[in-house]
This record gives C-alpha cells, structure tokens and sequence, in this order.
C-alpha cells in the first residue's frame, strides 16, 4: 500500500460546458436531498505500481464500468458523509473534515483497501467545494452535501484485494433534511435482522451496511414506523444504532446515556461533537450499553424523558415512539424534548457560525 503521507499534486480541468447561471438557479431553488449535483468532482486512480496518482478536479460525469469491475462482485467500496456551510459572514466553512480523512482510511483499512494521504482527501474536498461553490443553495438549512467514496476498479474476477482502486468527491447541494424544525420520529425495533456483528464490518462505512439494512427499514415501513433500530447480534437485546445514524437516551436527571462503540458501531462525528457540546454545558454523558428492556422500563417509569438520532444529513432527530412487535411505548410526550433542541441548535449554530467555536471544529474555506 501506498504511504499516506505522499501527497500528488491535485490539477484541475475546467469545465467545457458548465450549467448555465438561470438553470443552476433553478436546480438549487428546492434542491431536496441527493438529487441535484453541481458541475465538477475530484478524482485519482490508485494501482499497486504507481501507488496514488492522476489527482485532479475534473468536469463530474458518467463513468466506463466493465461488467467485470471487481466492486460490482466483491463490493470493496466506502464512503463518506460531509456538508460545507456558508457561514454568516457568508464564507464556506467545513466542520471536522480531518475527522472524515481518519475514518475513511479506517474503513480503507478494514475493507483491505489502500489508505488515502489525509492530505489529498483533504485538499480533494476543499478544491472542490471551491470550484462550485456557486451551487450552494439559499435555503433555509442549506448546505452542499460532499460524497467522497473509494471502490475497487480492476477488470477481473477473483476474492482478494484489488490491484486498482478509484476514489472520487461529489457534491450535492441539499435543503434541511426535515422542512421546519424535527418532528419525533417513530423506531421499529428489528427482531429478525441484525445490522453488524462482532469481528464485522460495522464500524466501517461501507456500502454494504446500508444494503444490508434496507430490508429491515422496509419492515419498519410495513408497521408504520419512520425507522428502522437494531439490537447487537449476540444477546439480541442491546440497543445498538439506527440504519444510518447513532442513537442517545436523556434520563430525567439531564445525564446523557449512549452506546459505547466497539466494534459494531459507526463512531460518528455528529456522535462526538454532541457529547462534546453537552459536557460542555455540564451534562453528564455516559458511554455505557442499555437494553431494549431498559428503554421500555425507563420511558414507562419517567426515567427516561428524551431519546434522539443524529447523524450528518438529519443532524438531530427526536425519537417519540417504539413498537417492539405488538408491543409499544412512549417516550417522554412523545415530540421533540428541550435537551434535544437545545444540543441541535448548539450544533447547528456552531456550524453556521452562529456560534463560538471553542473546538476549533469549523474550517473555512476562501
């Protein structure tokens, strides 16, 4: 593998034919979320002789996919999840991207794939978000969503690594995931299906992760529910995450429980800012397991009075209902609970540059 700290230099090609000003407007105007995409991308190719190399921002475009590409049958592929902001003062700003570099080459590392220079996933986003940062939209909760992603990209059949991989930046300019402030969601609680096991892939961010829970979030759609939650694949009884995001519980005396990672458990970087922030405001927070059983005791008795998901898309999603089969409960009134928005809009202001920054987290661009 190549080493992590050679860095390529990143070339750009402007775009021969970029999308006009009034049609950019008018994709950007309601752009929802991941379906519009701006002019460009960034890329470099990897190969066993040459290590990382061709590094540029190019013109984004279909790729040339042989029916024999190794990650269209051995699904060595991950990716990432980002946004840009436009702060304020109007500058673009990036939260946390080193944290993104150090997962990605986590999950690189586990799918036996090459690691990226931190540096080149870093400077890769930066260039881009800069080259089409006239795509950002004037939404309210705007933000221009960033996929970096790496795949296996050889032309041959065979379960072992690959020799060549290709790892890309797109961007997508997006709304609020939710129009208006969140609303409390519901969670169906998987009996029949697990989302990552010990000694698994459930701590990396692959695209078979997601593929693997779709099943069970179509079930929880069958019941009526908005979402999926999965229990860890050993005892079937502790609460362990949602398809794409991590889960916290408020006990009625402001202390924070989640569960600790280990292994089966994507570490998310909303996850770790919003532990950050609440110490931050005196609140305890617990890294600690806690059982189905335990949620359902504790939201029966008042113990528990608040439970959210977060993640990068959604941010903060309040969680006002379970059903376990037949069997459901309510947690707190069952709506948004003030610690909920209280940690969402500290995080989302310190985002947007609302907010003092005593991390340093946001990373301006330009």
């Amino acid at each position: 593998m190549s080493d992590p700290h050679d860095q390529p230099a990143l070339a750009v090609e402007p775009h021969p034919a970029r999308m006009s000003d009034d049609d950019r407007h008018a994709a950007i105007a309601d752009p929802g979320f991941g379906r519009v995409f701006t002019d460009h991308m960034a890329s470099a190719l990897w190969t066993a002789e040459r290590g990382w190399h061709d590094a540029k921002i190019m013109p984004r475009g279909p790729l040339s996919v042989d029916p024999a590409m190794s990650v269209l049958h051995y699904a060595q592929e991950i990716f990432e999840g980002m946004k840009a902001y436009r702060t304020e003062d109007g500058a673009m700003a990036l939260f946390r991207p080193g944290e993104n570099a150090k997962r990605f080459n986590a999950s690189a590392r586990r799918m036996a794939m090459p690691e990226l220079p931190e540096a080149l996933f870093l400077e890769s986003v930066r260039r881009l978000v800069a080259t089409d940062a006239d795509w950002f939209p004037g939404v309210t909760g705007g933000a221009l969503y960033i996929r970096p992603f790496m795949f296996s990209s050889d032309v041959r059949l065979g379960v072992r690594p690959a020799s060549e991989y290709r790892f890309l930046v797109i961007l997508s300019p997006v709304g609020a995931y939710f129009r208006g402030d969140p609303k409390a969601i519901s969670l169906w609680v998987s009996r029949d299906y697990v989302r990552a096991a010990p000694g698994g892939t459930g701590e990396a961010k692959c695209g078979g992760n997601y593929a693997a829970s779709l099943v069970a979030q179509a079930q929880s759609i069958d019941h009526g529910c908005d979402q999926v939650v999965f229990l860890d694949a050993v005892e079937r009884k502790w609460v362990e995450e949602l398809g794409g995001m991590n889960l916290f519980f408020v006990m009625a005396d402001g202390t924070l429980v989640t569960p600790p990672l280990g292994g089966t458990i994507l570490p998310g970087i909303t996850r770790d800012s919003l532990i950050a922030i609440a110490r931050d405001e005196g609140l305890s927070v617990r890294e600690e397991r806690y059982s189905i059983d335990q949620w359902r005791d504790d939201a029966a008795s008042g113990a528990l009075v608040e439970s959210f998901a977060c993640g990068t898309a959604a941010v903060v999603t309040p969680v006002g209902e379970v059903r376990d089969g037949d069997d459901r409960f309510t947690i707190g009134s069952g709506g948004p609970g003030q610690i909920t928005e209280r940690l969402r809009r500290r995080l989302v202001d310190i985002q947007y540059g609302r907010a003092p920054d005593q991390h340093g987290w946001v990373e301006r661009i330009g």
